[in-house]
């Protein structure tokens, strides 16, 4: 994930190129280092630098380099004849380069070309078994198609490689969530704690999936859950709070008074309808009514 810092310092020097202030290679440095999704920028300010002899031959070997990310980010585009004429230069410098050949493989994916990029990726996946990027590209081209569970299929065999990979447990979470598979869901969000148990994100999405999926002890598991995320983000995380309040109105619906831990549980959901108001008083004045009167719904009075 890119630091608070990080993403400051790329919106800094993406003004400044805009503004005609200098420092388009560095801004694409950046981005691709970071590895982010600015497309449009990274086509319109590599083409400003490949257009132009000079730049272009001042990057020396970094020369190529440009002309591979100007060319995916074209694709994103669906600049497809920019991203045709860099594949052509790099094939031309580069003619038996299987990371062109990805490109190429690309580039027909691009124009919805699917038996030829499959042939491609295949062909590539012989040579390097291990390629994370096209076993990503396979699952991405079965999502494309709307062949879900061909993407489901794509990611688990992935993810027998490459278990570590945050992104792609994350991927087939939602793919499973949009399906209403929630028990796969959360075996996905299991291991994105594990892997990473500082993340808030991962705690709430996972307490979101064992809410819906219901029951008491699923409840209680969420409601844990939802603390947690609470914990990790100093207590400014407006979902999670209200999800404080759901689970706790919810287990009790289902105990009727059996609850053993009636008190503790009220004093921590009254604590965290406290922290909502408080919340939607500074963000959200004008929705503070239909606040507390969900408040009431919950048998909390504001």
């Amino acid at each position: 994930m890119v630091s608070k810092t990080e993403e400051a310092q790329v919106n800094r020097l993406e003004n400044q190129v805009d503004n005609g202030g200098g420092g388009a290679w560095e801004y694409l440095c950046l981005v691709r280092t970071l590895k982010l999704r600015r497309s449009d920028k990274v086509l319109k300010h590599g083409l400003s630098i490949l257009n132009d002899p000079k730049k272009r031959s001042s990057l020396g070997p970094d020369e190529w380099t440009l002309y591979e990310q100007v060319a995916i980010a074209a694709m994103d585009c669906q600049c497809l004849d920019v991203a045709k004429d860099c594949i052509k230069v790099l094939q031309k410098r580069f003619p038996d380069s299987k990371r062109v050949g990805k490109l190429e493989a690309m580039l027909l994916e691009a124009k919805g070309s699917w038996v030829e990029a499959e042939k491609a990726y295949t062909s590539l996946l012989e040579d390097n078994p291990l390629d994370q990027v096209i076993h990503k590209r396979r699952s991405a081209m079965a999502k494309a198609q709307g062949n879900t569970s061909g993407a489901i299929e794509w990611l688990n065999k992935y993810l027998e490689i490459f278990m570590a990979d945050h992104d792609a447990w994350r991927e087939l979470a939602e793919i499973y969530v949009s399906l209403q598979m929630y028990k796969q869901a959360a075996f996905c969000y299991e291991e994105l704690i594990l892997s990473q148990p500082t993340t808030p994100l991962y705690h709430l999405a996972y307490a979101d999936v064992l809410y819906t999926l219901g029951g008491l002890e699923n409840l209680q598991t969420a409601k844990k859950y939802y603390a947690s995320t609470i914990d990790l983000t100093g207590g400014k995380n407006t979902r999670a709070l209200l999800g404080i309040c759901l689970c706790t109105f919810s287990i009790g619906e289902l105990t009727k008074g059996r609850n053993k831990e009636g008190k503790e549980s009220s004093d921590l959901q009254c604590l965290a309808a406290a922290a909502l108001e408080k919340d939607y008083k500074q963000r959200a004045p004008t929705k503070l009514a239909l606040l507390n009167s969900t408040l009431k719904s919950l048998k909390l009075s504001s």
